[in-house]
């Protein structure tokens, strides 16, 4: 399984989870509500994931858990294609979240509901 068939797997199973290309085919964007939580490029290896904040995407960095996701705010991360599936799962898990959370009540309301474990 590649890495984009990982990324593609984990998100697509978040509840309301929608794919889009918004740049071109080679792109997979992954969307909650109208909003993205997950990108994967064309040519740079790795995800690009949101963070609830800059201090966590700073501190993944620091500790070389992620780098920093090229063209997006300070909030979000590229993480590795060399991440395990934990890691992984937790990151693009964390990411939508995130993203769900900042939608209005309407919107999240609209939404299937998450079990987390």
């Amino acid at each position: 399984m590649t890495f984009r068939d990982r990324v593609n797997a984990i998100a697509g199973g978040m509840p309301g989870a929608e794919l889009t290309h918004p740049f071109d085919d080679g792109h997979d964007a992954w969307k909650v509500g109208g909003k993205m939580f997950t990108c994967i490029g064309a040519v740079d290896p790795g995800v690009s994931v949101k963070t609830p904040d800059v201090e966590t995407a700073r501190m993944l960095i620091e500790a070389g858990a992620a780098s920093r996701a090229p063209y997006f705010h300070r909030s979000w991360v590229k993480v590795p294609e060399t991440a395990d599936d934990a890691e992984l799962s937790h990151r693009i898990a964390v990411s939508y979240d995130t993203i769900r959370a900042g939608l209005t009540k309407k919107a999240q309301a609209a939404l299937p509901l998450r079990e987390t474990t």
